[in-house]
């Protein structure tokens, strides 16, 4: 359970600052969201005065990234380059407008990635990125999701992938585990991390003692990689939200 709170009516900013109690949360941290959306979360019984401060200690590092992912970045809907560092590839984008009344993406070669249709509108032109790392994602990150549980044990029902603005991925009561398309974006080692991280769910359904022994068992690092994780926002392109 989580509840949500207003921090700041925000005079000087674009975007809203919430503070968010979540009983997961084991200290204070701050996430900036694509759009300049930035959201504090807390540990039940936090005090507003450790908040503030908090938020004092931080103010410089939150203006950058309000600023590097505010809705300007928001317009960068045609990328020359995708770079995948989660599962190692990159690939260089050709358009090529025709009269065709859809926007289709293929792959036209190693590393080169060929975008063709009606692209005057760079929205729709993104969507169709959208689509097609959705298509690469359900066969690569389910290629990683496997090979992980199968070596450490754990069994999954299903995956699926979705594109939230806050959660890297989920658990399900019955085992469906929900990856976010972003963490094509992140490294190797974080996308390691989320996937122990959603598997040991599969064991115990919750943030508890048990739970992240079993994950320091199988990720010793995993203190470091949550953190770059919570940071993980900040690597993802624009047009993935335009």
């Amino acid at each position: 359970m989580t509840a949500q709170l207003q921090l700041f009516e925000a005079r000087d900013f674009n975007a809203p600052w919430n503070v968010r109690i979540s009983r997961r949360a084991r200290r204070l941290s701050v996430r900036v969201y694509p759009g300049g959306r930035v959201e504090v979360v807390v540990p039940p019984g936090a005090s507003p005065t450790a908040i503030q401060r908090f938020v004092g200690n931080h103010r410089d590092w939150i203006d950058e990234r309000v600023a590097d992912l505010s809705a300007g970045r928001l317009n960068e809907v045609r990328p020359e380059v995708i770079d995948l560092a989660a599962i190692g590839r990159r690939f260089v984008v050709k358009y090529r407008p025709t009269q065709a009344a859809r926007i289709s993406v293929s792959v036209a070669g190693e590393g080169l990635l060929s975008v063709s249709g009606p692209l005057d509108d760079h929205r729709q032109v993104a969507a169709a990125l959208r689509s097609w790392l959705v298509s690469l994602a359900q066969v690569e990150l389910r290629l990683a999701l496997t090979k992980v549980a199968q070596a450490a044990g754990f069994q999954f029902s299903r995956m699926q992938i979705r594109q939230q603005r806050t959660r890297w991925g989920s658990c399900s009561a019955t085992g469906t585990i929900s990856l976010n398309l972003c963490l094509l974006f992140q490294t190797a080692p974080v996308l390691h991390y989320l996937l122990i991280h959603e598997l040991c769910h599969t064991r115990h359904m919750n943030h508890s003692r048990r739970f992240w022994a079993l994950v320091e068992s199988l990720e010793p690092d995993y203190r470091r990689l949550d953190r770059e994780l919570l940071r993980g926002w900040q690597v993802v392109p624009g047009w993935m939200f335009a």
